[in-house]
């Protein structure tokens, strides 16, 4: 099975930038679509951006121009480039395995994922 591990988030005034990182490990990173999500308290879990094996990518509306996904194979690592950062991004953002059909599911389970706050 897939392990992922994420890390990078933190505190960050409104304006700022983090870069998010997923470790990958346990089996074939490079043939497996990835995802970001996020959940906000109170809120459900929301996909964020996906990057296809090929390394195609989507975001949701609400971060299209401040958010890049992007993936390292040799690393088996995927990144989430954050700038702009804006209050309502504050969540626990996490990274999973995802199936992409007409809808985005995710695949595996989900780990503790990585606090990012964003101030006002």
């Amino acid at each position: 099975q897939v392990q992922l591990v994420e890390s990078g988030g933190g505190l960050v005034q409104a304006g700022g930038s983090l870069r998010l990182s997923c470790a990958a490990s346990g089996s074939i990173f490079s043939i497996n679509a990835m995802g970001w999500y996020r959940q906000a308290p109170g809120k459900q879990r929301e996909l964020v951006a996906t990057i296809s094996s090929g390394g195609s990518t989507n975001y949701a509306d609400s971060v299209k121009g401040r958010f890049t996904i992007s993936r390292d194979n040799a690393k088996n690592t995927v990144y989430l480039q954050m700038n702009s950062l804006k209050p309502e991004d504050t969540a626990v953002y996490y990274c999973n395995r995802v199936l992409i059909t007409r809808t985005t599911i995710p695949l595996g389970s989900w780990g503790q994922g990585t606090q990012v706050t964003v101030s006002s």
